[in-house]
């Protein structure tokens, strides 16, 4: 006598993927910009001042950067990491009145956004 015994179906297993090497690279961060924006109660020189002492950045480049922030209304200074976007900018807004405008009354705006692409 042949005794009906009941088919179990097994789940199939999955092949995992082989690891490629692309896998394995460290993750890179994502990158954020560092804003700088314009207003009427700074002066080119405390622009520069503020670039070269935080930045790091020559006269010439920071007077450059002073230029664009006057005419385009914002400018770029730094791409990084965000926490160090972050500390950037909380620097920017650290850094004081422009002693030379009477009217002035703190630090310039600065913003981080998420670099695009």
């Amino acid at each position: 006598m042949v005794t009906d015994v009941p088919v179990v179906e097994t789940p199939t297993r999955r092949r995992r993927k082989k690891e490629s090497s692309r896998d394995k690279r460290p993750r890179r961060q994502p990158r954020y910009q560092v804003v700088l924006w314009n207003d009427d109660d700074h002066t080119f020189q405390y622009v520069v001042r503020l670039l070269s002492d935080l930045f790091a950045l020559p006269h010439l480049q920071g007077w450059q950067m002073a230029n664009k922030v006057h005419y385009r209304g914002r400018v770029v200074v730094m791409t990084t990491t965000r926490e160090h976007a972050e500390l950037k900018r909380d620097q920017i807004h650290a850094f004081g009145r422009d002693p030379d405008v009477r009217r002035c009354r703190g630090s310039m705006s600065a913003t981080i956004q998420p670099m695009e692409g």
